[in-house]
């Protein structure tokens, strides 16, 4: 049976494309309907889309494969945005005002329309965080009704590179793939994991991904800094290949072996471990190289990414999610160079989720980001249901059905299911349906019955029908 109304989220990571499509319930819990991935090794490198054409082919197979699953066209999708190329920075902007001013909110609203209109070269603002305002010497989080003649306001900008946020729209534009919205991905991602108190006291969340690893400070439930580092997995990976190993053996020895720190007592010299029935690797040689890689990611993350003023206000402490986390060791290895004791690996989201996905089972932390964005989502992203007899993967069927959903989005009004209407959006369809129900201007009438022009209406409609007569029969004959 199709579904009829579900949520779908796309995640483009650095190894893999992930579909999701869901529902939300009223208490926040999820129900997972479907989940399918493609390779995205080929198209995207460090979470950022490097060929249109290839990345669109995966798009499709996603939505292709989704519709499968759920037996219902898909109308629209939320994306998630991250990748090397997303960071933060900070930005200020003042204003002077009369003498006495109280301040209001159209003041506020003022200085945060001036800071999204700043100006990067080649950059693109995505996102913007309300840090606080300054007024005389004092810091407010709310400052409406204080009395000033002067107020800065501070900002945290989330910046892509223009060519990013262009090149992910033409891929889905090629794909005939409607956006609902797109989320930052990484928070979405710290929503769903972070609980308030973590948020409020202050901590770092670190998204140990296979590509890139993903950092960001929250201090007083405020996102106080965001940035991606180009170093994840991927990289220890590559080291382990030095030892002569293809990268399959290399990944598959990692997996299983790998840890990210290890006592001196527990360092054995003289181990070996296997590749197959004919060869092995020295176990020193392999945790050496394991552990370099770790320390240095860790190293950026701490050293580089996280303010002095913040180091000593994460009472929250330090949550580590994504596939590095199930590193063996990996909670020692941060706590060894931050000094931070109080550290915790969220494997999961923390809404309920029920699903049949493996891999969301699993709860190792690599699906926290689908989780994430299918839990931002509050639109209906279902169309029509696919009809048996249609050949799902026929691509010209499939690019009219998104092209008709996509017209449906845009120009018919949202069905119940999509959102519920604001007052100024009712009041503006109360007067358009009030504009339709009047009569149409210089619309003929008919002369009431009895009168003397009636009997002259009614002579020359019968005038005009016996000639039109005379016209058919002469045509009849010729």
């Amino acid at each position: 049976m199709a579904a009829k109304e579900f949520i779908v989220a796309i995640e483009l990571g650095s190894s893999k494309i992930t579909g999701i499509a869901g529902k939300k319930s009223m208490d926040g819990s999820l129900q997972v309907l479907a989940v399918v991935r493609e390779d995205a090794t080929p198209c995207i490198r460090k979470g950022v889309v490097y060929n249109i054409d290839k990345t669109s082919v995966c798009l499709t197979n996603i939505i292709k494969k989704l519709q499968a699953l759920l037996k219902s066209e898909i109308s629209k999708v939320y994306v998630g945005v991250g990748g090397q190329s997303i960071r933060s920075i900070r930005n200020s902007i003042a204003k002077k005002l009369p003498e006495d001013t109280i301040i209001s909110q159209d003041i506020i609203n003022e200085l945060m329309d001036n800071n999204r209109s700043t100006q990067y070269t080649d950059l693109e603002i995505l996102d913007a965080a309300t840090q606080e305002y300054k007024i005389g010497t004092l810091y407010h989080i709310d400052p409406v009704g204080i009395q000033s003649d002067r107020i800065e306001g501070n900002f945290l900008n989330i910046i892509c590179r223009k060519a990013f946020y262009r090149n992910l729209n033409r891929c889905f534009e090629k794909a005939n793939i409607t956006i609902a919205e797109m989320y930052l991905a990484p928070i979405a991602l710290a929503h769903s994991i972070l609980t308030e108190d973590e948020m409020r006291s202050g901590c770092l969340l670190v998204d140990l991904g296979a590509g890139t690893t993903t950092v960001s400070v929250y201090h007083k439930n405020i996102l106080r800094h965001l940035a991606v580092i180009p170093l994840g997995g991927n990289e220890i990976t590559k080291d382990i290949t030095t030892l002569l190993l293809e990268e399959d053996e290399a990944e598959k020895l990692k997996v299983e072996h790998a840890m990210a720190f290890i006592e001196p007592t527990e360092a054995d010299t003289d181990a070996t471990l296997p590749i197959d029935n004919e060869r092995s690797v020295s176990a020193k040689a392999f945790h050496e190289l394991v552990e370099a890689r770790v320390d240095e990611i860790i190293q950026n993350v701490w050293f580089g990414q996280v303010a002095p003023e913040y180091k000593d206000k994460l009472m929250g402490g330090i949550i580590l999610t994504g596939g590095g986390s199930n590193m063996k060791g990996m909670k020692k290895a941060f706590s060894a160079i931050t000094g931070i004791q109080k550290i915790r690996i969220a494997g999961t989201v923390k809404q309920k989720v029920t699903s049949n996905d493996k891999d969301i089972n699993a709860q190792d932390g690599m699906m926290n980001t689908a989780l994430g964005l299918l839990a931002k989502g509050d639109i209906n992203c279902s169309g029509a249901a696919i009809n048996p007899t249609t050949n799902l993967f026929d691509t010209q069927a499939q690019t009219n059905s998104m092209t008709t959903d996509t017209q449906r989005t845009t120009n018919s009004k949202p069905s119940e299911t999509d959102r519920v209407e604001s007052p100024d959006e009712k009041l503006l369809r109360e007067k358009t349906r009030h504009r339709e129900d009047k009569p149409i201007p210089n619309k003929p009438v008919a002369p009431s019955k009895g009168g003397w022009l009636y009997r002259g209406y009614r002579f020359l409609q019968n005038l005009g029908t016996t000639i039109i007569s005379a016209e058919n029969e002469d045509d009849y004959r010729c």
